[in-house]
Formats: structure tokens, sequence, C-alpha cells
């Protein structure tokens, strides 16, 4: 961040320059340098250089503060985009759903059976068409052939061959959450995939079954994550399982938690007619280990009054290694 002096005082720190820039309505933002346009404002639309050529997107963020520069420093933020660049964009999106059946029929035609062309993307001039696809072959495919013919086909475009994960293609193609939502989190918010691991299911004590921790993706589901760390904190304060405590209704041990009320379920063993299932807060419970050890040392004879005159009313450890 740069900061404007006067005299022997710092009056306010200055714009770092860099602002986000997201190219779909729910995607994920990148970093420019936006030195070229210094009063640039959220909500505006610009044309930015990429590492896949001139793209128009609109600025999300206004950043005060600059992140770490990546490899190769900052792209940079060409020019504010024109009414007639935004009405060109819009021209050139009425044409992605034809450049997509004519490469799916290509596709077909080439018998790349393991192929799945998910969707077509022109940049905003019409220079660049990038066709999306996932394949369920773990082995790299030879696409080669079909890049060539889309080239003949839009001899004038720049064509480019993306491969897409599950995840991305259940971005795209919307529709119903594995949970019953009604829009998927992936196409209504989501931005960026976080990494999901069995793990969180578990520390959640949801049910493993293939159904219940499984997206429309095929993978785990994203909103495995979103309560993940707060149950991670929540159970730091509370016992283990089959740890033995002491409660108000007598001695038993934790046989399951519910880490978001604070409590602990506990099978009450002594005290009762019969084993019993009584829920505790927190609060109301105590380790019985910790308990035990107190009670032993208040029992235990005093050691600490070498030649007599105890005053603390225990008796003296008597000497056993005669």
């Amino acid at each position: 961040m740069g900061w404007l002096w006067r005299g022997y005082g710092i009056i306010a720190p200055m714009n770092s320059n860099i602002i986000g820039v997201r190219f779909t309505k729910i995607g994920k933002i990148y970093h420019f340098d936006s030195k070229t346009l210094p009063d640039v404002q959220k909500g505006e639309h610009v044309i930015v250089d990429t590492a896949r050529g001139k793209h128009l997107g609109e600025v999300i963020q206004v950043l005060e503060e600059a992140p770490p520069q990546p490899e190769g420093g900052w792209k940079s933020v060409e020019r504010r985009a024109t009414p007639r660049d935004l009405l060109l964009q819009q021209s050139w999106q009425s044409k992605q759903t034809e450049a997509m059946i004519n490469c799916r029929a290509r596709a077909s035609e080439l018998r790349l059976r393991e192929v799945k062309i998910v969707t077509a993307e022109y940049n905003y001039d019409g220079s660049r068409l990038a066709f999306l696809f996932s394949t369920e072959s773990e082995e790299k495919v030879d696409l080669k052939s079909l890049k060539k013919d889309m080239q003949q086909i839009y001899p004038s475009t720049q064509i480019e061959m993306r491969q897409i994960g599950p995840r991305d293609v259940a971005k795209f193609l919307g529709g119903m959450g594995a949970c019953g939502i009604e829009t998927r989190c992936c196409s209504q918010f989501l931005t960026d995939f976080s990494p999901i691991s069995i793990k969180m299911a578990k520390e959640q004590g949801i049910s493993l079954t293939p159904n219940e921790i499984t997206g429309m993706c095929g993978r785990l589901r994203c909103c495995l994550i979103y309560e993940y760390e707060q149950y991670v904190e929540a159970r730091k304060s509370l016992p283990k399982r089959n740890k033995r405590v002491v409660t108000p209704k007598g001695e038993g041990k934790v046989i399951d938690l519910i880490p978001m009320s604070d409590k602990v379920v506990v099978l009450i063993e002594s005290g009762t007619d019969r084993p019993q299932h009584m829920t505790f807060s927190r609060e109301e419970i105590e380790p019985w280990d910790e308990l035990e050890a107190l009670k032993r040392k208040s029992q235990a004879p005093c050691d600490r009054h070498e030649g007599g005159g105890c005053t603390c009313g225990k008796a003296k450890k008597q000497d056993n290694r005669n």
C-alpha cells in the first residue's frame, strides 16, 4: 500500500490500484492492475488483458491493500468497456449455443464418446471461442482433430479446448441440488471450490452413506465445509466419546456429542435401576478422572513437613524403605 506524506505526518493511505474483476455472474474473482484507470469504480465494466486474450468483466472489488503479487506480475486493465463493447458481448453470447451444438455433432462424428462438450464461450469481441468439455477417462484425450475441424468452421476465431471437472460441469448445467434445494449452491453463490474430505462429514456426525454426502456432480457435497470449522471449535470444549464424567444424576460415560448446542449425551450407569441416556450441558458435567485424581490427592498422607510439626491435618507419610 502506498502512503501520501505531507510535512512530517502521514495524511492517508493511497489506493493500491489493484481491482477484482469477475467475468461471469457466479465466477471466480481475478485481480488486475488498474493504473491506467486510477478512478475506476466498483460496478463498472472493463476490458482486461488475460492469459487467454482480452476479456470484458465487471469490477467487483477496489482494493486498498494489494494481495501478494503473482509470478510474472499483474495483468493490466486496458480500458473501460463502452456501450458498444457490451452490445458486442451480448451478440457473441447469443451464438454460443449454436457453436456448442456444432462441436457436439462433430465430436459424435469422430466417435469421441468419452468426451462431453459442456458449453461454448466467446470472448466479448468474438476473437476467441473456448469449448469446455469433461471426460470420465483418467487418460488424456486427443482432441486435435476436433479442434482442427472447429477451426475450419470458425476460421476467423481462435479455438480453444478446455477441460473442466465434475463440479464445474454441475455449476454450468445448474438444476436442483442433491439436498432438494431448488438451485445448486455452485450455481447460486459459490465462486470457487474448496477441498472437501470425508473427515468433514465425520466431524459433524453426518452419515457416511454415499447418498447423504454426495452431490449431483458425483463428488463430496460442497456444503460439508460450511459448518466444519464451527464443529471443530465446539468439540474442543467438550469431552470425547467414551470418556467417564460426573453429572448431577451420577457417574456415566459419554456416548454422543451435540456440538452446536454445547451438550453431551451420557449413559448413566450408577444411581439408577437401569442404564439411561441423558443429555447435559457442558457446565453440568465434570471429568471423572480429574475428580478421582483430586480425591486421591486429598486422602494421601502429608509428605511436605519433614521432622514433625505438621499443621495441615494429614498424617506424615511413613518411611517404608526399612
